[in-house]
């Protein structure tokens, strides 16, 4: 996971993580750069879902700070 984190960090497009739970969150110092945002929330497990994840709302945060960034807004529905 951590040189995954880096590769994407080096790339120049702007790139929105979202650390969801403790172990994710670990992870946020590998981000640097300007280019990329970093979103944390509880883990969306049953358990911890409704002390925070659920009010986040990652996924239109992302899509506000893509926008600024002038890229392109994420469709975040399900296709099944």
């Amino acid at each position: 996971t951590d040189q995954i984190i880096k590769i994407v960090v080096e790339q120049p497009e702007p790139t929105v993580f979202m650390l969801w739970g403790a172990h994710a969150q670990k992870k946020a110092a590998l981000v640097k750069g300007a280019q990329n945002q970093v979103l944390s929330a509880p883990h969306p497990s049953p358990l911890s879902a409704y002390r925070g994840f659920f009010s986040c709302r990652h996924f239109s945060k992302a899509n506000e700070w893509l926008i600024k960034h002038h890229e392109s807004a994420i469709d975040w529905t399900c296709a099944c």
